[in-house]
Order: C-alpha cells, then structure tokens, then sequence
C-alpha cells in the first residue's frame, strides 16, 4: 500500500488485484491489508480469466488446484502497455516498485 500514492501519481487511474479466490476471501484479504478505497480487490473464483490470460500454475499436487501465476499488468483504455510474468517462486517484477520505475 506504499506505493499506491506514487502509482496514480504517474496517472494510473486504479489498481486491481486479481486472485484465484472467491468475492469474500479478497474482501477480507483486503481489509486485512488495509486495501480498501485503494486497491480494487477482485476474484476469479473459477480461474476463468486466469486460464484465459495464459497464466494458469496448476498445484493440484499440492491440494491447491488451479492458481494464477504472479504478474503485474498496466493497462491503458483496455490495451495492454506492459506485462510482467513472475518466475516461479519470485516477487520481482511484479513488485509495486518495480512497475512504479517501469511507468
């Protein structure tokens, strides 16, 4: 939640996080990380977007079923200027800061 001040001071209009979960866990989620009023927080319960965007991580294995990779993603007007696919196991270009210094 730093970030988000200097974000839309680049002129990002609002920031959205999309997760594999459903409406009330990101409710909650949010409220636990004090995202209300600043972060849109929004579920994709059924991996549908996730699996549309290409960037499914199946961890059935793992008892967790379908996930979403970690990735950040500016848009402008529904046009896609910048996407930022995570490795495996990372929090680097994904990262608040890292998009605030691609902006």
């Amino acid at each position: 939640m730093q970030a988000i001040d200097k974000i839309k001071a680049k002129g990002i209009d609002e920031v959205w996080c999309v997760s594999v979960n459903d409406a009330p866990t990101m409710s909650a989620w949010g409220r636990e990380c004090k995202a209300q009023g600043k972060v849109r927080m929004l579920g994709d319960g059924s991996a549908q977007l996730t699996k549309a965007m290409g960037v499914e991580l199946d961890l059935t294995a793992r008892g967790m079923g379908i996930r979403g990779q970690r990735y950040a993603m500016v848009l402008d007007n529904g046009v896609v200027k910048q996407f930022h696919l995570e490795k495996p196991g990372q929090f680097e270009v994904s990262s608040a800061e890292y998009v605030l210094g691609q902006l």
